[in-house]
């Protein structure tokens, strides 16, 4: 699966501070891998309508079982609106168990900057 490019489901003001946030999942089998891309779809669909999601992008490296997401958001509690409610809820949780590794970040940048590039969230994950 190639990386979905950043979308843009709403246009945050210029000038305002966004929330970012970026993500790094590693399935501990290729079955794993699988079943996290066939539940893409559905928290695509969810975070492109999402209120307050300013930009969001997925990069995949299925055969590695290795996937990255990076987001942005009017506010930490935006993020967290969307986190527990819809589809992401419970495909977090039916996921949890495939997952051999995970690791998360934050940090405020502002709207004109967006897209946020991908190397500075590989580097903050890393």
């Amino acid at each position: 699966m190639p990386t979905l490019p950043w979308t843009v489901p709403n246009t945050p003001p210029r000038g305002t501070d966004v929330h970012v946030f970026a993500s790094r999942f590693e399935t501990r089998t290729l079955w794993g891998a699988l079943r996290f891309l066939a539940r893409t779809p559905g928290v695509w669909r969810q975070v492109t309508g999402a209120p307050g999601a300013y930009g969001v992008s997925l990069k995949a490296q299925p055969l590695r079982r290795t996937f990255w997401t990076l987001s942005a958001w009017e506010s930490p509690e935006a993020l967290k609106a969307f986190a527990r409610t819809g589809t992401h809820a419970p495909t977090s949780q039916g996921l949890a168990p495939q997952m051999r590794d995970a690791k998360f970040i934050t940090w405020t940048t502002t709207s004109d900057s967006l897209p946020v590039d991908w190397s500075e969230a590989i580097r903050r994950l890393t």
